[in-house]
């Protein structure tokens, strides 16, 4: 299966984009801020269930295709890091974005449909659907088989980060709103430097990879 060190690297660069906020992160912060805790924790468990799906797509689709070709992987990483880098770009540029979670619909949703809506921002978000095409296939130890098996490994792991990450952000706009509400200018900060950051995470991933 997959080596400590695999794992480890692959954790590494997991945490370092799921710590950005993008899509699924500025879903469940505006929710905390609208209507609450169990809002946001709500709606990142149907972010990591979205999420979850998007790794067993492709474990059992594109996965294998990019696995068995040099040129197909080569492709897919360079237009996953362009992606990101052009993710990057446009965070910094619109790094005041976060500001409109305060002015969202502050109503409160039911249950499933807060699940539902976290499952649909997630299986959408298109960072996560770049860094699983792009990015998981170069974690997995062909000579020890089981790429399937592997593929789902690492995707739970990324998961797991992703549960308590985006838990931790909900939690911390939910208790910190005043705090925020004081000064939105500081989400504009945490915009700026998700944005140079994953920037940076596209550079590695263009840098990084197999070499077959």
């Amino acid at each position: 299966m997959v080596s400590t060190d695999r794992l480890l690297a692959f954790a590494a660069m997991s945490f370092l984009l799921i710590v950005v906020p993008g899509p699924s992160v500025l879903f469940v912060i505006g929710r905390a801020l609208a209507q609450g805790r169990r809002a946001a924790l709500t709606t990142v468990v149907g972010n990591t269930i979205g999420a979850y799906v998007l790794v067993v797509a492709v474990a059992l689709g594109i996965g294998s295709v990019v696995e068995r070709s040099v040129v197909v992987f080569t492709a897919l990483k360079l237009a996953g890091a362009a992606y990101l880098v052009y993710l990057g770009v446009k965070a910094w540029r619109q790094r005041g974005a976060l500001q409109a979670a305060f002015s969202g619909d502050t109503s409160t949703s039911g249950g499933l449909r807060t699940l539902w809506e976290g499952f649909a921002v997630g299986i959408a978000n298109p960072k996560t659907i770049v860094f699983f095409a792009a990015v998981l296939p170069q974690f997995v130890d062909r000579a020890q088989g089981h790429v399937v098996a592997q593929m789902l490994l690492l995707g739970l792991l990324f998961n797991v980060i992703a549960l308590a990450s985006d838990s931790v952000w909900g939690l911390v706009a939910a208790t910190a709103r005043g705090w925020f509400a004081r000064s939105p200018r500081r989400l504009s900060l945490i915009g700026g430097v998700g944005g140079l950051t994953m920037v940076g995470l596209g550079v590695t991933v263009a840098a990084t990879g197999r070499k077959d």
